[in-house]
């Protein structure tokens, strides 16, 4: 266990805090149950339990729950551990789970119950998950895996003599975006909205006219349309369109109607509860409304004015951050999401990520990578690996002068004989051979903890998904170096 950072103490004295940063002691029948299992363990999970025993990562956990509500830490009813909140959020992402997995698997097995220090009591609801991952949000996170770094070079699991820089997209959980059908959904939403209004204000105002069925007629013609391959199929498209156009303007309309009334008080309800119930609703309206009004702008420029980079393009009206990424990918050419940085140090740890708002060029992210790296590890790297993306001449003289003695990115429009005898070092092909297993940890990161697509909605959300997967790779590879390293000093028999 660190004493890097005390628990801090929790409520007043003489009072039981509600929430408490360690679980109690173990009863005597959950000793003899852990006991019974430990041989069933992983060899990377004893490893890692000792890492997430650290105060400073409780700590940080705990400082976030009791944040909640200016009284989390001495009203309500009891909550759950700071400790027992951290291993459940992060084996969700270790074995990429969603919740209700996590819940019922949790319940189900002994091993995890014990790792989980959830011992012989009550699983934790699968919506209580939820609210945890909201309550420590990104911020927290990336705390919680600067620590985790940090206890890695502390046990030298990771020294920093060589960083390797990479860059990926994590997908947000979107269908694949095409106008019409972000249309669809426009009018799906809003038609939703309107019902529910009705159902609350009866025949007052406005009556309500359900467009939807014409609309999913006029989106299956589209698609038919696209998928023609005679001499008439653009004339279909374009026909169909207008149409589809007009249809969902109609509903635009009716949906902008109904918030005036609403404002006006032509739509009420004499239940607090209900009147409540319009508010939220008007607000979704005028959300999505002038949502669904972009999308159709962006329509017709594409279908009748053949632009198809119109400025702000929208390609998902629940996912406004999305954005359209061209890695040049054979398998994937156009990928939906979020430009991720991932960089690593020795024994695959990822010593730092980052999630992009706007996606930056990689030759802008070498140097800041490098800061990042001394920063986190109180050293510059001796070897700096990147693929061609990575590489500008001012790239390689600053990070010369920072003290990095190896800068290993290759130029591949260069016309330098030296150049090219240079990039024919050994060294140099050494270090392109380590560069591509950046490439293998980003497949492993995605496959194995979720970072191919994030379920969550919101950048802030994003942010979280990839910081949670990072910390339970690092987890993992931290637990198998610790491990072999253990097997590698018992003796043995014989």
């Amino acid at each position: 266990m660190s004493s890097c950072a005390p628990i801090p103490p929790s409520g007043k004295p003489g009072r039981r805090p509600v929430i408490e940063a360690r679980r109690a002691q173990l009863g005597f029948a959950e000793g003899l149950i852990a006991e019974e299992v430990t041989d069933l363990w992983e060899d990377w999970m004893r490893p890692a339990d000792q890492v997430l025993d650290d105060d400073q990562l409780l700590s940080t956990v705990y400082e976030a729950l009791i944040k909640r509500r200016p009284k989390s830490r001495t009203r309500g009813r009891l909550g759950t551990p700071a400790e027992v909140v951290l291993r459940l959020l992060l084996l969700k992402h270790i074995r990429n789970w969603s919740y209700e997995v996590v819940e019922r698997e949790v319940r189900a097995n002994l091993v995890y119950r014990s790792f989980t220090r959830v011992g012989g009591g009550k699983v934790p609801d699968d919506t209580v998950m939820n609210k945890w991952a909201l309550a420590l949000g990104p911020e927290v996170i990336e705390n919680l895996h600067k620590r985790v770094v940090a206890i890695a070079q502390e046990k030298t699991v990771v020294e920093g003599r060589k960083m390797r820089v990479d860059t990926t997209v994590v997908e947000t959980n979107i269908h694949y975006p095409t106008d019409s059908s972000l249309l669809g959904d426009g009018v799906r939403v809003l038609t939703r909205a309107m019902k529910r209004i009705a159902a609350i204000a009866g025949d007052a105002g406005a009556k309500l006219r359900d467009r939807s069925r014409s609309v999913k007629y006029r989106v299956l013609e589209i698609g038919r349309a696209a998928r023609s391959k005679g001499g008439t199929g653009k004339e279909k498209l374009q026909q169909g369109y207008r149409k589809l156009l007009a249809a969902v303007s109609r509903v635009v309309g009716q949906a902008k109607r109904f918030s005036r009334e609403i404002e006006a008080g032509v739509k009420a309800s004499c239940d607090v509860f209900q009147q409540a119930a319009l508010h939220g609703l008007r607000k979704e309206l005028d959300t999505m409304a002038p949502r669904v009004k972009q999308v159709m702008q962006q329509a017709r420029a594409r279908i009748f004015g053949g632009d198809t980079h119109v400025e702000g393009k929208l390609v998902s009206i629940f996912e406004l951050g999305t954005e359209v990424i061209r890695k040049g990918k054979a398998s994937k050419p156009t990928e939906f999401g979020k430009m991720v940085k991932i960089q690593e140090a020795e024994n695959q740890i990822i010593t730092s990520y980052a999630v992009y708002e706007k996606r930056p060029y990689d030759s802008a992210l070498l140097i800041p990578a490098i800061e990042s790296h001394e920063e986190q590890l109180g050293r510059v790297p001796r070897l700096v690996a990147g693929d061609a993306a990575f590489y500008s001449s001012s790239n390689e003289k600053t990070a010369h002068e920072k003290g990095v003695k190896r800068v290993c990115v290759p130029n591949r429009n260069t016309k330098s004989a030296e150049r090219k005898r240079e990039q024919k070092k050994r060294w140099f092909r050494n270090g392109q051979k380590w560069r591509t297993g950046c490439e293998g940890r980003i497949s492993v990161v995605k496959r194995r903890h979720g970072l191919n697509r994030c379920r969550d909605k919101g950048d802030r959300a994003m942010q979280r998904w990839v910081g949670l997967g990072v910390i339970g790779d690092n987890l993992i590879n931290i637990g198998r170096v610790l491990a072999s390293r253990a097997k590698a000093s018992t003796p043995t028999a014989g």
